[in-house]
């Protein structure tokens, strides 16, 4: 079953999650090499899982304020589609990495969808609800009628407390580029659960 919208399934820990949530339609896989997440998984692992997954399907590496020579070695190593930056470190520093570049925008009350202009227009933009301990995975929805100004703008990821009760409604409002899922989908943290990712899935093919 594919669906209409793009989806990116973050915090894959285990090989099965990886394959089930690609039967089902995915179309990125997200691994978090943030050692300060309850979805970390290590480098070696990842590049394990990602030998067994499809050529097209994208490996997105998540990391957090890490250095620049670190995330071009992983990206390398694993290998990686794409490098998502999910902390406050700056888009520039990073002009080396070869992988096209996600950056999580946090979004919080008073954000203004102007703050996006800052982003060079290559950067895709993810939003994410503001929490400046985990870094994402929190399970609190954002403001998205804020998102679809964005998403109006440029392609945009939807991320943030995204459910098989809400995201066809998010879909609807947002019109987002990809819908991101991490704890939405799982029965704990870096664990997800078969029935919920079925049932997002189902979701947003309905959307």
């Amino acid at each position: 079953m594919m669906a209409a919208t793009r989806i990116k399934i973050c915090g894959i820990c285990r090989a099965e999650d990886a394959t089930s949530a690609i039967d089902l339609g995915a179309s990125a896989i997200g691994f978090v090499f943030w050692p300060g997440s309850p979805r970390s998984i290590e480098p070696a692992r990842a590049r394990e899982i990602a030998a067994y997954l499809p050529a097209h399907v994208t490996l997105v590496g998540v990391f957090v304020d890490q250095p620049a020579e670190y995330v071009e070695e992983i990206a390398t190593y694993v290998p990686l589609g794409a490098v998502q930056l999910h902390g406050s470190e700056s888009i520039e520093a990073f002009a080396r990495v070869k992988q096209p570049l996600i950056k999580a925008v946090p979004v919080s009350d008073g954000f203004h969808p102007a703050t996006i202009d800052e982003l060079p227009s290559y950067v895709t933009v993810l939003l994410d609800a503001h929490d400046p301990i985990r870094r994402g995975g929190t399970g609190r929805t954002i403001d998205w009628s804020v998102a679809a100004a964005v998403a109006r703008q440029r392609p945009t990821i939807l991320s943030g407390g995204l459910t098989a009760g809400n995201v066809a409604e998010a879909i609807a409002r947002v019109q987002p580029h990809m819908i991101d899922v991490s704890s939405g989908v799982e029965c704990e943290p870096g664990r997800k659960d078969p029935d919920k990712l079925k049932e997002f899935f189902a979701a947003v093919a309905a959307a």
